[in-house]
C-alpha cells in the first residue's frame, strides 16, 4: 500500500493536465455521435470553442474558431465576419495563449505524444525560426485564400482545414470512418485524404520528438492567441522585483520563448517550479490564480484556498455532468412521430431510405415561405439534395440540379441545407442563379436527414420515382450527366409495381 502511494504521488496527474482532459471532455460531450457515427448539428454547435477542435468530430458540440474564421474570409464580399472576429477578440483578451497550455486537446495530445521515451529534439535558433511558419500558414491558408477563393468564385473554402490540419484529420475524418456505419464512407477517399492523413501522422510522429511541434511550428489559432499575449487578462507574470534575471526560466522551458509571457509562451506554469526566486506566477488581472509557494504538507494550505480549489472543481464537474447528460440524452433528437409517415402513398414499399424503398413523408417550409409536404409530390420524379453553404462540392453542383430542374420542369428539386448553418442561407441563394430549385433548411432535430438516412457527409442525393420508391441515394458530388441518367432509372422504374 505504501509503494502504491508513493507512485501515486509521484504520477497523478497535474491541476493543468486534469484541466486539459476537463476541456477535451467538454468540447467533445456528444459522446454518443461516436457510437453512432454522427456528427452533432444543433444550435450549440453554432457557438465557437476557445481551443482546436474540429467540428466534424463526431463528439464536437461547438463549432472550431478557425474554422469560422476561414468561412468568415471566404464570405467578406457578401457579409462582415462580426460573431468570429469578436468572439477570438473576447478569447484573445481573457486568456490569450492561456488556450494553448490549458484548454487545447491537441495541446494535450501533443503532450502524451511526447511522453513516449524516445531521443528528444532540444530547441535551437533553427526551432525558433519555424516557430514563425505558423504566422505565414494563418496568413496564406486561414485569410488570404479563402478570401481570394471566396471574392473570385463565391465559394468557402476553408484552405487550412481541407489541405493541412492534421486535428480534422483525427478527430473528423478518422473518428466518422472509425464507425462501422460510415463503411460507405471508405469509397469516397481520395487523393486529398492521403495527403491529409500522412500530415497527420508526419505531425503526431514530429511531436514524439519534439515537444508540441505542430503548435509550436503549425497551429494559427496560437499565432492568432499569440497576438493578445501581453494583453491577455490571464497569463504568467513575473514579479521584477524579485526576479534575480538568472535564465534558468526561458532554458528550461521546451517552447521557443526569449522571455516569459512572449508571444511563444503558452503560459503553461511550468516555469514556476525552477524559479528559486518565487518570482513568477500565474495571475489574472491583480488576482493570482497559481502561485510558486507550495505549502510543504497539505494541511498547510490555507483553508480558504483549499475551499475555493474544492468549489471551483465541483462547479466545473456539474457542468461537465450537464453537458455529457444534455448531449446524449436530452438533446432533442428525431421521433417516431416525425418519421411516420402520414397518409397512405402510392407504393406498398416499405418505409425506410434503401433503394426499393419508400420515404417517410415530412412537411417543411421552403426559404420562399411554401408548405412543402413530400406526399404531394407523388406521380413526379422527386430529387432531394443536401447541401450547405460552407461545403464546396455542394455549391458547385447545385447548377446541375439548377439546369435538370429547367430542362424538366416535372421534376420536384428541393435543395436542404443542413441544419448547421453559418450565414443566412437565403441571402447566399438570392446572391446566385438557381431561381427553379426549391430551398429549406433542415430542422435542428434534422427532420429531412432522419428521413434519406443522412450522415455528416455532404453532398447527398436522393433520387425518388413517380411511386416514391427510392432509386438512388449515395452521398458524394454528381454530375448533369449523373443526374439525366438517374432521371431516366427513376421515369423507368416508376412502371414497377
Amino acid at each position: 500500500m505504501g509503494k502504491l502511494k508513493t507512485w501515486w504521488l509521484a504520477h497523478r496527474p497535474t491541476n493543468r493536465r486534469l484541466v486539459q482532459l476537463y476541456c477535451a471532455l467538454l468540447y467533445n460531450a456528444n459522446l454518443k455521435g461516436f457510437a453512432e457515427g454522427q456528427i452533432y448539428t444543433g444550435p450549440v454547435k453554432a457557438a465557437c470553442v476557445p481551443g482546436l477542435n474540429c467540428y466534424s468530430c463526431p463528439g464536437a458540440v461547438g463549432a472550431c474558431p478557425l474554422g469560422a474564421l476561414q468561412n468568415a474570409a471566404a464570405s467578406s464580399g457578401e457579409r462582415a465576419g462580426t460573431y468570429i472576429l469578436g468572439i477570438l477578440l473576447l478569447f484573445g483578451l481573457m486568456l490569450g495563449r492561456t488556450v494553448c497550455g490549458w484548454l487545447c486537446p491537441m495541446g494535450w495530445i501533443q503532450e502524451l505524444l511526447h511522453k513516449i521515451p524516445t531521443p528528444k529534439i532540444r530547441k535551437s535558433r533553427w526551432t525558433r525560426a519555424l516557430s514563425y511558419l505558423k504566422y505565414v500558414i494563418l496568413a496564406v491558408f486561414v485569410l488570404a485564400v479563402p478570401l481570394w477563393y471566396g471574392l473570385r468564385n463565391g465559394l468557402p473554402l476553408p484552405a487550412f482545414c481541407k489541405y493541412i490540419c492534421p486535428a480534422g484529420t483525427l478527430e473528423g475524418a478518422m473518428g466518422l470512418l472509425s464507425n462501422p456505419e460510415n463503411d460507405g464512407l471508405f469509397m469516397m477517399l481520395d487523393l486529398q485524404f492521403t495527403w491529409k492523413f500522412v500530415i497527420m501522422l508526419t505531425a503526431g510522429l514530429a511531436c514524439v520528438f519534439c515537444y508540441r511541434a505542430f503548435c509550436r511550428f503549425l497551429c494559427p489559432l496560437g499565432a492568432v492567441y499569440s497576438l493578445f499575449s501581453r494583453a491577455a487578462l490571464i497569463g504568467v507574470r513575473v514579479d521584477a522585483g524579485k526576479c534575480t534575471r538568472c535564465g534558468r526560466c526561458v532554458s528550461s522551458c521546451k517552447m521557443d520563448v526569449r522571455s516569459v509571457g512572449d508571444h511563444e509562451c503558452i503560459q503553461c506554469g511550468d516555469c514556476m517550479a525552477v524559479c528559486g526566486a518565487g518570482a513568477i506566477s500565474i495571475q489574472a488581472g491583480k488576482i493570482t490564480l497559481k502561485s510558486p509557494e507550495i505549502p510543504k504538507k497539505k494541511k498547510d494550505a490555507p483553508a480558504g484556498k483549499k475551499k475555493t480549489a474544492a468549489f471551483a472543481w465541483s462547479a466545473a464537474l456539474i457542468l461537465l455532468a450537464f453537458a455529457l447528460a444534455y448531449f446524449n440524452f436530452l438533446a432533442p433528437g428525431l421521433t417516431k412521430a416525425e418519421r411516420a409517415p402520414t397518409e397512405s402513398v402510392a407504393s406498398d414499399a416499405p418505409i425506410g431510405h434503401e433503394a426499393g424503398q419508400q420515404l417517410a413523408d415530412f412537411t417543411i417550409q421552403t426559404l420562399n415561405g411554401e408548405t412543402f409536404r413530400l406526399a404531394d409530390t407523388r406521380g413526379y420524379v422527386t430529387i432531394i439534395n443536401r447541401w450547405a453553404t460552407y461545403c464546396a462540392p455542394c455549391v458547385k453542383e447545385l447548377q446541375f440540379f439548377d439546369r435538370l430542374r429547367q430542362e424538366h420542369p416535372e421534376v420536384t428539386v428541393l435543395a436542404v441545407h443542413a441544419p448547421l448553418v453559418v450565414q443566412d442561407v437565403s441571402a447566399y441563394v438570392e446572391g446566385h442563379d438557381w431561381g427553379n430549385l426549391l430551398f429549406c433548411v433542415d430542422t435542428e432535430e434534422g427532420l429531412i436527414s432522419g428521413a434519406v438516412g443522412g450522415t455528416a457527409l455532404l453532398p447527398q442525393t436522393v433520387v425518388l420515382n413517380a411511386r416514391g420508391k427510392v432509386v438512388y441515394n449515395q452521398t458524394g458530388s454528381v454530375t448533369l450527366e449523373k443526374l439525366n441518367a438517374l432521371l431516366d432509372e427513376a421515369m423507368a422504374s416508376a412502371e414497377d409495381p
